[in-house]
């Protein structure tokens, strides 16, 4: 970690990231000669490029406003590189190359042939009309193109890229190469989209939990489901949930929570996500909905048996895994990326509480990406049932995959799950085979 602090200084996220995969697998590369031979971690640390770039473009006054944008490609060892586009004003190149990272760790343990990496700009899409952000990802698309491609490199959305701004992007992509091909997902379905694809992370969260709570021999129905954040993730989540029976005891946003004592009313859930969608606060809600907004507040104070963390990284720290041990919590699976602080993940592996990584609790999103690849190749779409199977198929194999590398070679019970080590080893596994075979380039 020395190397890599010096090679990377300043740049905090993504050392972190980095040093709790190299915590994990450190013994695994020492214990394989193949492997540290080919110094398999230290390649993994190192992103094969970050490409950095100026996007100039004119508001609705005609003013010319410029931003930063970036595209990290992380790893292609195990397919083209795959990830979103973040745009938002807390962007850096440092948060950028940790979710780049974190992807190609990610992708490798869907099984799936992509690499990993993840771009995005410092541009803030509220605020804006359509117009100026249509006029952005034009901008942004204009220099990003040279660079992307369906066996290159394939972004999709992320926070502020939505079904909008994936359509703007597709478009300038093929104004730009005069190719209509899948080099974006996340599109509408009429342009070649995926059923699915907005609700994925946040139903493939869910069915990760259920597969946690099956192997403990426990069911959804009946548990009380703690949320952050009011975007995508966290809307579907908490839909999904409700509908296996769960009581969703809150959402929140970055003001405040959303606290349902005796469960959030799909009528509730409704009004959210059509403020949300909106653009509008949620901080005065009718009586009819029946919760309460606690300006300042989070959600891990409230008693729940499952955490579900899907706001930003680094959200939930040591004294919010204190709450939530103290409250009875004995699930955490993570629906955003890194939100838990190492402090935080070491309370809950102390506390014994299960907790699932984001490397595979929330891949959900690029497991129906990959699908959304496949049928743009076919030229076919698929039905929302025969999506819905299929990704609840892959997280289901995905926590099996990590339940038999955390428990490799050992007595442990179902109930005594490592899951970030066996989510890092796992990834780990397979990334270092595939630098092996590839040798020296």
């Amino acid at each position: 970690m020395s190397e890599i602090a010096a090679w990377h200084a300043g740049e905090e996220e993504y050392l972190q990231a980095v040093e709790e995969v190299v915590r994990a697998v450190i013994t695994v590369e020492k214990a394989d000669a193949q492997y540290t031979a080919a110094r398999v971690l230290r390649r993994l640390a190192e992103p094969d490029r970050v490409i950095a770039f100026r996007v100039e473009w004119a508001d609705d006054k005609g003013e010319i406003r410029l931003n930063r944008g970036w595209r990290v490609q992380h790893s292609n060892l195990m397919g083209p590189y795959k990830g979103g586009l973040r745009f938002h004003p807390s962007v850096t190149r440092s948060i950028l190359k940790f979710l780049a990272f974190e992807q190609t760790f990610k992708n490798s343990l869907t099984d799936l042939p992509l690499g990993g990496g993840k771009g995005g700009s410092d541009f803030d899409p509220s605020g804006h009309s359509d117009a100026e952000i249509m006029r952005f990802c034009q901008a942004f698309m204009g220099e990003l193109v040279r660079y992307i491609g369906p066996s290159r490199d394939v972004p999709a959305g992320d926070i502020g890229v939505g079904t909008r701004e994936i359509g703007y992007l597709a478009a300038a992509y093929k104004r730009a190469t005069g190719e209509a091909e899948g080099a974006i997902t996340g599109k509408a379905l009429c342009i070649g989209g995926s059923e699915l694809r907005v609700e994925a992370t946040g139903y493939g969260l869910v069915y990760f939990v259920c597969a946690m709570l099956a192997r403990a021999g426990e069911e959804i129905e009946g548990k009380r489901v703690a949320i952050s954040g009011k975007g995508n993730v966290a809307r579907h989540a908490a839909r999904k949930a409700m509908q296996l029976g769960a009581t969703v005891v809150s959402l929140s946003d970055s003001s405040g929570l959303i606290a349902a004592e005796d469960g959030l009313s799909v009528e509730a859930l409704d009004w959210i996500t059509a403020r949300a969608d909106a653009g509008q606060s949620v901080d005065t809600p009718p009586k009819r909905v029946g919760f309460e907004y606690l300006p300042g507040k989070k959600p891990w104070q409230i008693e729940c048996d499952i955490a579900l963390p899907c706001a930003t990284q680094n959200e939930l720290d040591a004294d919010d895994a204190r709450a939530l041990v103290e409250g009875g919590c004995r699930f955490v699976a993570e629906g955003a990326n890194m939100p838990l602080t190492n402090k935080a993940a070491a309370v809950l592996l102390k506390a014994g509480v299960l907790h699932a990584p984001g490397k595979a609790s929330n891949a959900g999103g690029v497991v129906v990406s990959a699908l959304e690849m496949r049928q743009n190749a076919a030229f076919r779409s698929m039905p929302a049932e025969e999506v819905d199977g299929l990704l609840r198929d892959i997280m289901v194999g995905i926590h099996r995959l990590i339940c038999e590398e955390a428990n490799r070679g050992t007595a442990k019970s179902t109930a005594e799950v490592d899951y970030v080590r066996g989510a890092n080893i796992a990834a780990y596994r397979r990334l270092a085979r595939a630098v092996v075979d590839h040798g020296l380039i």
